[in-house]
C-alpha cells in the first residue's frame, strides 16, 4: 500500500490516506462530529474511526479503517445478504451508542436535527460510507451529514440504499419489487425495528428521498459544486423516480413487511 493515496467514493470531499490515517476537509459541524466519535470511542463502539487532531489548515485526520468500502458499482460483497445483515446490526448498535450523546448533541450540525432526537442519526449510512472485511460490514465513515433524529429516519436511508429498492431505470438497484422488499424486511429483522417502525417505514424512505433532493437543490443554488455536479448528472431525478417506484410498490413492501 503506498503512503499517500486519494480515496474514491461519496464525490463531495476529497480524502486523502496518509499511512494509517487519513485527511479530510472540516465544517462548522466538525466539533459536534468529533465529540460523537470520541464519545463512541468512551462507549466502546470501535467500528468508527478515533479522531487524532485537526490541522492548522483546517483538515481533520483520522484513523484509516482499513478493508473495502462499497462502492457503486457494488462488488458481489458489499451487494450480499451476509452484508445487508450485518450493516443492520452495526447500525444499530451504532445508534444504541449514541443515545447518551444525543441530548447534549446541541449546535450547527450540517443536517438539520429532526424529532424526535432519540439517536445521531449517520445521515448517509450506504454502501459507500461502510467498509467490509470480506462481505462483513465492519466499520462506518464520513459521519459529515450526522445529525440527531428518530432511529426510523436513519434506518429509511439504509434499508433504501442496502435492499437496493431502486427503479429499475436506476442502475444502483436491483431485483424484482418481492426481492426487494424481502431484503428490507431481512434489514428491519436484522437492526430490531419494532412493529410501529415497520408500518411507517415505507412513508419515511419517500419522505427521506424528498428531504435529500431538497438539501442537494439547495446546496447546489448556494454554490456547492460538489452538489452542483450531481444535480447536472442527474441525481436528484434519480431520488425521485425511486421514491414514484416505491410507492407504487407500497402493497408489495407492506404485505412482506408484515404491516
Amino acid at each position: 500500500m503506498a503512503d499517500r493515496e486519494i480515496l474514491t467514493g461519496g464525490g463531495v470531499n476529497e480524502v486523502v490516506r496518509i499511512g494509517q490515517t487519513v485527511r479530510r476537509p472540516t465544517g462548522p459541524w466538525s466539533p459536534l462530529v468529533h465529540d460523537l466519535l470520541r464519545h463512541l470511542r468512551a462507549r466502546g463502539f470501535t467500528a468508527s474511526p478515533a479522531v487524532h487532531e485537526v490541522t492548522e489548515d483546517g483538515f481533520e485526520i483520522l484513523d484509516f479503517l482499513p478493508g473495502e468500502v462499497g462502492n457503486y458499482p457494488l462488488s458481489p460483497a458489499a451487494a450480499s445478504l451476509e452484508a445487508l445483515e450485518s450493516a443492520a446490526e452495526l447500525l444499530r448498535s451504532y445508534h444504541d451508542s449514541t443515545v447518551g450523546y444525543v441530548r447534549g448533541a446541541t449546535g450547527s450540525w450540517m443536517m438539520a436535527p429532526r424529532t424526535p432526537t432519540e439517536v445521531i442519526c449517520h445521515g448517509d449510512y450506504a454502501p459507500y460510507n461502510c467498509v467490509l472485511d470480506g462481505d462483513r460490514v465492519v466499520g462506518i465513515i464520513d459521519f459529515d451529514a450526522a445529525h440527531p433524529g428518530p432511529r426510523l429516519w436513519d434506518v429509511a436511508y439504509a434499508v433504501y440504499r442496502w435492499a437496493h429498492i431502486s427503479a429499475p431505470a436506476n442502475p444502483d438497484g436491483f431485483g424484482t419489487a418481492e426481492e426487494q422488499a424481502g431484503r428490507a424486511r431481512l434489514f428491519c429483522d436484522r437492526y430490531g425495528l419494532d412493529a410501529v417502525g415497520r408500518a411507517g417505514l415505507v412513508d419515511t424512505v419517500i419522505a427521506r428521498l424528498h428531504a435529500l433532493v431538497d438539501f442537494m437543490r439547495a446546496e447546489a443554488a448556494s454554490g456547492n459544486a460538489a452538489f452542483a455536479g450531481h444535480l447536472a448528472e442527474g441525481h436528484d431525478l434519480l431520488y425521485l423516480t425511486d421514491a414514484t417506484y416505491l410507492d407504487g410498490q407500497r402493497a408489495v413492501f407492506d404485505r412482506c413487511l408484515g404491516r
